[in-house]
């Protein structure tokens, strides 16, 4: 059936498209080197990414920089691989890094303050029995590329005014024109976009101040603001003039800056993607073509769950502002410093495989990785590590993660969510405590921001938006007062046997054919009983290893456990085998033989003993409980490798009859390397 052809083989434009750290004395061999590297381990893109540790001998943006990045882009068109730029030298964007205010002060972020006296060169906006309202630089910087440039050093370049479409139009030309001057050629083949990450009026570094631009007072005050009244923000309290701000500050940033940047991408066939300042902006979302998201310094996490605090919604923020505006794919900046329990390079392979699917089952349908690294090479491997890539453990075997990564997007690109709930939000207020129930109930949702209220009309009984029809809203109730409110309005996209808080569900059509994704966000298995909404059979597809065969019912999630379940007609539900039960072999006694603590490596040694009738079952598995990576041989051959424990291995080509000679390499957490302290390894 197609939509397992198109599982079996996804295209390569549904590659994870990794950052890729410029963090290094480049070397044109290099360069190309890696670049085949990632190839040949099924990554088919890179973010060509500027990052600290570049020397200084390559400036951003310098004759030479340019020179590099064009071995890196002729090399990735060669291979066929995506190219996306970076637009900023390193991060937050819209300074250039430092160029944009280099002999222009008045270029430089804009804040306001209360202040008791006003200082040299403040602008005195109003007196207020506080102090006085005063707008001056903010003083914010940014992370640059070179040492000396991070944050609080004396070097860090100072920050653009993002709000003052001057500062935006000298970005745009020192960064985009000349990366099209250099690279037009390129642009909407091998190019896909330019990413713009974070951007931020005030600057990094910022304290006690809100966002500002020159002129922005007598703009406020023909509106209706009154000055005085925005006192209230530095009490933290709202009031009409504080949320006439918020509005125009919005307004401004998304006019000046995020609409600047769209149009130009549109404009030369390429995407504007990366992601806005905050997780729930989703608002900010519209002017992206690939809207996006980042998921980074464990802003969710296995341990704290994936459902409490604005982060939450981070991943649904931006697939279904991608749905709601007709784009077809969105992105998420994932993994970046999510280390476990503040140890650098602390990344277990289990918390990599929670986090994509619990994007994936949130709609995310292109994965960007932080980070692949140019250079691990001194202070580079502790600036946000880990490596998630070429200096990761997993590496070796890193077409397995790159192919679940590609299997997912395809899944999840062009693919028609089944959402029986509208959740009506304003930007930067996603109702995360709305929406636990529905995930914990497994029905499907659909955010719709305030932009789109106005096209949201009733009818009998349905909210109708932009040709969906939702059966129940939650939040701001009384706009829609004919339409069901409420979790109980609406059934589960799955029927449990009995309540299943920790599993995901999404339901959609893919192909021509109705489809759920069910994802175990918890610690324990799940096994229930499951009922879908369809009178076709069921099948399952496990993503992960490519197998498919018949549902009968019993859902069986292990730990960190993701499956496919989809309707077939008669003729392809009979081509597909039952499931069968597994046929769990006896654990064998295994022995440390040795220990490689430069390696972070401990080898054992078992034998086992194998029967003709155990060879007769349909499945031989080898289930044993190792942290981290666990790769097995037997009898001298590589049976496989596991991630996450329990490590499963179904040996049944390996094995003979009588005894068998099994080889276990247990590598531990490069954090044992390069982390604060060590973290265990071996059989558990």
């Amino acid at each position: 059936m197609r939509l397992l052809e198109l599982l079996r083989d996804p295209g390569r434009e549904f590659t994870p498209i990794p950052f890729w750290f410029l963090n290094g004395d480049l070397r044109r061999e290099e360069i190309r080197a890696q670049l085949k590297d990632f190839y040949d381990h099924g990554v088919y893109g890179v973010v060509l990414h500027p990052r600290i540790g570049l020397p200084k001998r390559i400036g951003y943006l310098s004759p030479a920089f340019f020179a590099y990045l064009r071995t890196a882009v002729e090399t990735a068109a060669e291979l066929g691989m995506t190219v996306v730029f970076y637009d900023e030298g390193m991060y937050p964007s819209g300074s250039a890094c430092g160029q944009v205010t280099a002999g222009h002060p008045e270029l430089v972020s804009q804040g306001i303050a209360l202040a008791a006296e006003p200082l040299p060169g403040d602008e005195i906006l109003a007196p207020t029995a506080e102090g006085y309202l005063v707008a001056r630089p903010s003083g914010g910087t940014i992370r640059g590329v070179h040492w000396g440039e991070d944050d609080g050093e004396p070097n860090a370049p100072a920050s653009a005014d993002i709000l003052n479409p001057e500062a935006v139009g000298r970005f745009v030309a020192l960064t985009h024109e000349a990366y099209y001057r250099e690279f037009h050629e390129y642009f909407g083949n091998t190019v896909l976009g330019f990413f713009t990450d974070e951007p931020s009026v005030l600057g990094r570094n910022v304290r006690g101040m809100f966002p500002w631009t020159r002129g922005f007072a007598g703009l406020f005050t023909a509106a209706g603001g009154r000055l005085e009244n925005l006192a209230a923000l530095f009490r933290g309290e709202e009031n009409g003039d504080t949320r006439l701000y918020r509005r125009m500050i919005l307004d401004r940033e998304n006019q000046v800056y995020y609409g600047t940047l769209s149009a130009w991408c549109e404009g030369r066939g390429v995407a504007l993607m990366g992601h806005p300042d905050q997780s729930d902006d989703i608002e900010r979302e519209r002017f992206f073509h690939i809207p996006g998201q980042d998921l980074v310094l464990r802003f969710v996490a296995p341990e704290k769950g994936g459902l409490a605090g604005r982060d939450s919604t981070l991943a649904k923020c931006g697939a279904d502002a991608a749905r709601l505006l007709g784009r077809r794919r969105n992105s998420n900046e994932c993994f970046g410093a999510c280390c476990r329990e503040g140890n650098p390079w602390y990344l277990p392979g289990e918390d990599l495989k929670w986090y994509i699917d619990w994007l994936a089952v949130r709609g995310v349908n292109l994965f960007i990785p932080h980070a692949f690294y140019y250079s691990i090479a001194g202070r580079r491997r502790g600036e946000r590590p880990p490596d998630v890539g070429p200096n990761s453990i997993w590496w070796p075997h890193y077409a397995q993660w790159s192919r679940y990564m590609r299997r997912l997007s395809c899944l999840m690109t062009d693919a028609e969510l089944h959402a029986g709930v509208a959740v009506l939000c304003r930007n930067r207020d996603l109702v995360p405590e709305l929406v636990v129930p529905l995930f914990q109930r497994q029905i499907g949702f659909q955010y719709i921001p305030q932009s789109f209220w106005a096209e949201c009309r009733e009818d009998n009984g349905a909210l109708v938006c932009r040709g969906r029809r939702y059966r129940a809203v939650l939040g701001d109730a009384e706009l829609f007062p004919g339409v069901p409110h409420g979790v109980d309005a609406v059934q589960p996209d799955v029927l449990c046997a009995a309540p299943q808080p920790d599993l995901r569900a999404a339901r959609f059509t893919r192909a021509d054919t109705e489809c759920w994704l069910l994802v175990n966000e918890g610690e324990e298995p799940i096994e229930t009983e499951l009922t879908l909404p369809t009178d076709k059979g069921i099948c399952q597809y496990d993503l992960w290893s490519g197998a498919a065969c018949r549902f009968d019912g019993r859902l069986s999630l292990p730990r960190r456990g993701s499956v496919l379940l989809f309707a077939c007609d008669p003729a392809e539900y009979g081509e597909l085998a039952p499931r069968e039960a597994p046929s769990l072999l006896p654990a064998p006694d295994f022995s440390l033989v040795r220990e490689d603590p430069a390696r972070v490596q401990k080898e054992y040694r078992a034998s086992i003993y194998i029967t003709e009738e155990q060879l007769s079952k349909p499945s031989a598995l080898l289930e044993i409980r190792a942290e981290e990576m666990a790769e097995l041989y037997v009898n001298g051959r590589p049976a496989g490798v596991g991630f996450w424990p329990p490590q499963r291995f179904d040996l049944l080509e390996y094995l003979r009859p009588g005894e068998n000679e099994l080889r276990l390499v247990v590598t531990g957490s490069p954090a044992n390397r390069y982390g604060v302290r060590p973290v265990p390894y071996g059989l558990i």
